[in-house]
């Protein structure tokens, strides 16, 4: 029975924790990388809201060329891109939608694309204003434009 208890003690005694020392130098590593590739992270997902805006706008340009084909004109701008889902009066029978599967969505940073029809260098212009939603801006806050 003696013999047990001291196995016993023995494996005890072998057993060691982390020091703290130890925790905080994995504590200031862990640290490290998470300042090195957060900002990394955090630019590459402004990075995809606005691929994500540009790949929208196209899905409505695309839309927006099947409705002209059917109706002859694009929808003007206070018919908007609303037409794209529920035919307006001016359209007559020639609608032939809806032309979006689902409802149109608003652009990645929550608010609502604005459609100008004339455009200011085309037949329409469909535009995401960025991430702080002001015209004009730089980077991400940069306007996105089907222009």
């Amino acid at each position: 029975m003696r013999v047990a208890q001291k196995q016993r003690g023995k494996a005890r005694g072998g057993e060691h924790g982390f020091t703290l020392l130890e925790l905080l130098v994995v504590i200031v590593i862990i640290g490290l990388l998470a300042a090195y590739v957060g900002p990394k992270y955090f630019a590459q997902l402004g990075k995809s809201e606005v691929t994500v805006a540009k790949a929208q706008i196209e899905s409505f340009e695309k839309s927006l060329d099947t409705y002209r084909l059917d109706v002859g004109r694009y929808p003007n701008t206070d018919e908007g891109l609303g037409a794209l889902l529920v035919a307006p009066a001016t359209a007559g029978a020639k609608w032939n939608g809806p032309y979006l599967k689902k409802a149109v969505p608003q652009d990645p940073w929550g608010r609502p694309y604005l459609y100008r029809s004339p455009g200011a260098k085309a037949e329409y212009e469909i535009v995401s204003t960025g991430k702080d939603g002001q015209p004009g801006g730089s980077g991400e806050n940069a306007d996105i434009s089907s222009q």
